[in-house]
């Protein structure tokens, strides 16, 4: 976590992917097609407190959510829900604070309980490995 709050301090971003370094930040997949898991994710994100669903997108599979941090910072949040194939989806999220400076790994936390809260709701989807 210390090391987070470093690279923190230089950037205020952060971002899920297939390729990324930090295993925490790889993408998740889920057993279920592009449809289902949009249904679910946008249904979760919705009831989550202290975010804000500002738009949507199910087209694209894009949600833009807005999160206020205890400091008074805005953070613009953007989850991706991609279908891998008809039967697995995929989804990465993308975080970034608003000023200038870093964020002292806020975004990082961010994703981390963001995943954590769908990994929770879709476990029985959830594919490993």
């Amino acid at each position: 976590m210390l090391k987070r709050t470093f690279i923190g301090l230089l950037r205020s971003h952060e971002q899920t992917g297939d390729r990324a370094k930090d295993p925490m930040l790889k993408s998740h997949f889920y057993k279920l097609s592009k449809e289902k898991a949009w249904e679910e994710v946008i249904s979760t994100l919705k009831k989550m407190q202290g975010y804000k669903v500002l738009h949507e997108v199910q087209s694209v599979g894009e949600i833009v959510l807005e999160k206020r941090t205890a400091f008074g910072r805005t953070m613009d949040i953007t989850v991706s829900v991609i279908s891998v194939n008809p039967l697995t989806s995929a989804v990465d999220i993308y975080s970034a604070s608003r000023g200038s400076l870093g964020d002292l790994g806020s975004n990082y936390r961010v994703i981390l309980d963001l995943y954590r809260t769908l990994d929770k709701k879709l476990s029985a989807f959830k594919v490993t490995g």
